[in-house]
């Protein structure tokens, strides 16, 4: 550590912070009137880069949205596979058909939840309009 301080104690480096030292102290009168003027007549603005809430708070809903709509499939396979095992008069492909009908929705609803990821994210992502299906 002295070694270091002894090092920084060279002739060249005291006088170029003595002269850094004597810049500061021209430029702060100018420096502190000019703060003091903005801060008196409250124009004083201060900038903060924050994150974007809007986006975060839209991003968020949009995963737990996917989260809720996963679970409630999974409860749908669940469902109809206990199901399965019931015996009744209407069926589907020799299956009991209630069961059948809950599954090819849980099956038809993750599909349309897997293009809506995969499509609808990529085009927002490269800020291109998504198709529309309706018109």
């Amino acid at each position: 550590m002295q070694k270091h301080m002894l090092k920084n104690l060279s002739p060249g480096n005291i006088f170029s912070s003595v002269l850094e030292i004597n810049e500061m102290l021209k430029k702060m009168p100018q420096r502190l009137n000019k703060f003091l003027y903005l801060l008196s007549n409250n124009k004083l603005r201060i900038k903060v880069d924050t994150i974007d809430e809007l986006r975060l708070t839209r991003d968020l809903q949009k995963i737990a949205n996917r989260i809720t709509l996963g679970a409630i499939l999974a409860s749908l396979i669940i469902g109809a596979a206990l199901l399965m095992n019931v015996k009744t008069e209407f069926e589907i492909f020799g299956y009991p058909g209630f069961a059948m009908l809950l599954f090819l929705f849980a099956a038809g609803c993750g599909i349309a939840l897997a293009i809506n990821i995969f499509l609808y994210d990529e085009w927002k992502r490269t800020k291109k309009k998504p198709p529309s299906i309706l018109n």
